[in-house]
């Protein structure tokens, strides 16, 4: 009963700290539990230990996981089961790990390696082609935009590590105490815990409160036209969607504005849009039409594009096969347009699993053949580009980011539009998948993440909502709830430098990575002495 409550009470604890609705102060005793668990076991006479260590913390974990998101349901049963089930065994996976090394060394390298392991899980999870890192410890402080402003250093590896270090104080107090049986050997673990749990807030609050925004701004506008994914989207025409966009605009759009952004894929009807052929397609031209009464407007545009292969000499890994002489690459894309003759687009890169990308297809198709999960939307792999891309605002020497949908759960990958010279970004997302639950909440609020750690603001559109604004600190400057149909205007701040996180990138989980790559050859290869 006692291994029963104590992986009961981690899981519940890592759920009730997690945004949009949890308190995250509870993260910093949440893995107490489960680390006493693992403790016991180790020091146990018995059998078959980590198939132990693997079971109560797969509990844990997987508590955790189905109540923070199992809003994945509402789109796909399937895929909901496959994401919590799956991230719940790895999870409890890097515990096994540490609990083999603790069986080889002290416990201060195993408490090192558990840190420095879990940030390279982690790390490995935002890169593999099964990538799931909603639930990175460092998103944890979302919706408490003012106790992170250091997330401009770290990222939010800084606070995966921040959590972690509190964890193995009242871990190791927890030890004290039972050696002892004094309460007074909790006061260390106790003032300690709190004071770097203090110390990091009061810092981030006198950044919060001293931080100078820019004094240069752009008028941006955000359309939010409540269209239904499942029913109305693919059955409606794209000139439909077009005219619904533009008399969304007009009210908020003056002779000052110089950005608009829409959903992403807003225009999908069919199979799409023809890439090749988009200069001269009907939506092309229609979006130019509109642009005419704008001369200084850009306009970014949420579309799927299309584009087809007759020869299997030109097809890519990511091309659909629709019979032998008929290939398809499908693109999740933006289109910048103003009163330029060309247009410009980018491509998104960072997939949704089991969606728009199949993972790991030379092992996996051969098994199950053409495997692909039904989260809504175009079921298909999609095709990507390599690098980020920025599109410049006309007239000025400003340049925006069009991030698009799950693109921005990932730091470092959005660093990567900073860098390539973006003043401002856009998320450009679709939210409507999951109906009115935690799915579109926590994604808006991960945004806030993305805003303090590259110092840009951020326009906002999302299908169903929750459209928004955010500025320099993180802050929600404006909102439209979710299922309202309207627009948004705002004067958002623009910036030209980098953070120390745009430059350095993931630089916590690279050192972690070699760390605990060390303790493990320690552990494990290194003869004793003597």
């Amino acid at each position: 009963m006692k291994k029963l409550f104590l992986a009961l009470t981690s899981g519940i604890l890592l759920a009730l700290g997690w945004p949009t609705y949890g308190m995250p102060l509870l993260l910093f005793v949440a893995f107490v539990p489960v680390l006493i668990l693992q403790y016991t076991i180790l020091h146990q006479e018995a059998k078959h230990k980590g198939w132990k260590v693997l079971g109560w913390s797969y509990l844990s974990f997987f508590i955790w996981n189905f109540i923070t998101t199992n809003w994945l349901q509402y789109a796909d049963v399937f895929g909901a089961s496959f994401a919590i089930l799956v991230n719940s065994l790895l999870m409890a996976l890097v515990f096994v790990v540490y609990h083999k090394v603790a069986q080889k060394t002290t416990l201060n390298k195993a408490l090192c390696f558990l840190i420095c392991f879990w940030i390279a899980f982690e790390k490995m999870h935002l890169g593999w082609e099964f990538s799931w890192p909603w639930l990175n410890l460092g998103n944890a402080f979302s919706e408490y935009p003012k106790w992170i402003q250091w997330y401009e250093l770290t990222g939010t590896f800084g606070g995966t590590l921040w959590i972690w270090l509190v964890n193995i104080i009242g871990f190791k107090g927890y030890l004290k105490y039972r050696e002892t049986k004094t309460k007074s050997a909790l006061r260390p673990a106790v003032l300690g815990g709190l004071s770097l749990i203090a110390l990091p807030i009061g810092l981030s609050l006198l950044r919060y409160y001293t931080y100078e925004m820019p004094s240069t701004t752009i008028e941006a506008v955000v359309v939010q036209p409540n269209i239904d994914p499942y029913n109305e989207k693919y059955n409606t025409t794209n000139a439909r969607v077009e005219y619904l966009l533009e008399e969304l605009a007009k009210p908020e759009l003056t002779d000052s504005t110089r950005l608009l952004v829409t959903p992403e894929t807003v225009l999908a009807e069919n199979y799409g849009v023809n890439l090749p052929g988009f200069g001269r397609s009907t939506e092309y031209f229609k979006a130019k039409q509109f642009l005419y009464g704008y001369p200084n407007l850009n306009y970014l545009l949420g579309l799927q594009f299309y584009q087809k292969h007759t020869s299997e000499a030109s097809i890519l890994p990511t091309s659909n096969k629709y019979n032998d002489h008929l290939w398809i690459d499908y693109f999740n894309s933006a289109a910048f347009i103003n009163s330029n003759p060309d247009f410009e687009v980018y491509h998104k890169s960072k997939l949704v699993v089991g969606v728009e990308n199949f993972p790991y297809q030379s092992v996996l198709k051969p098994v199950i053949g053409d495997a692909m999960l039904d989260l809504g939307g175009t079921v298909a792999m999609k095709t990507t580009q390599t690098e980020r891309s920025v599109f410049n605002l006309i007239d000025t020497p400003y340049n925006v980011g069009s991030i698009i949908c799950y693109e921005s759960v990932y730091g470092e990958f959005v660093t990567g539009y900073v860098r390539a010279g973006a003043s401002v970004l856009a998320i450009m997302t679709n939210d409507a998948w999951w109906g009115n639950t935690q799915g579109h909440k926590q994604h808006l609020s991960y945004a806030r993440l993305r805003a303090i750690e590259t110092r840009r603001a951020i326009a906002r559109s999302a299908n169903t909502g929750i459209s928004a604004f955010l500025n320099l600190k993180g802050d929600l400057i404006k909102t439209l709830d979710y299922e309202n149909q309207g627009a948004l205007k705002a004067d958002i701040p623009v910036n030209d430098a980098q953070t120390f996180y745009v430059k350095m990138g993931d630089y916590i989980a690279r050192i972690a990575m070699f760390l605990a790559l060390g303790i493990f050859v320690i552990a494990f290869f290194r003869k004793p002495r003597g």
